[in-house]
């Protein structure tokens, strides 16, 4: 495994960052139903912009420790964005999704302006299909 470099964010997104991927982190045990319905009652705040979101999706990696002895991938990480934005009084809708070919599924964060954490790279002909926005 190759180290890669941690990015970087200001302090204060990654204070919100620290505190959303705690919960989500701490969310993560319960099941996706109530995960769900959490993120549900996001949906009177406004819209993040997409560079904020960008912002957050950024402090969340640079807050991931590296002594987590469970799992932070995809799914604890789109959740713990839309947590921070919900946290800076924005909303962001949370997508599950798949793909075929090989099957595999993923979870990103996105406002009205684009999607941060949707990997497209590695495969331009086999697309993410959204498959649960919420809210």
């Amino acid at each position: 495994m190759v180290p890669t470099a941690r990015p970087t964010a200001p302090r204060r997104d990654r204070l919100v960052a620290g505190i959303a991927l705690a919960l989500s982190l701490a969310m993560s045990r319960w099941p996706l139903r109530r995960r769900i319905a959490a993120v549900r009652l996001l949906r009177g705040l406004p819209y993040a912009s997409h560079a904020r979101l960008e912002a957050l999706y950024t402090a969340v990696l640079a807050v991931i420790p590296s002594w987590w002895p469970g799992r932070v991938a995809c799914m604890e990480i789109s959740l713990a964005t839309v947590l921070a934005a919900a946290l800076t009084g924005r909303r962001a809708r949370w997508v599950l999704g798949a793909r075929f070919l090989p099957d595999a599924a993923h979870a990103w964060a996105e406002v009205p302006g684009g999607a941060v954490g949707r990997d497209i790279s590695d495969a331009v002909d086999r697309p993410w299909m959204p498959v649960l926005t919420v809210p």
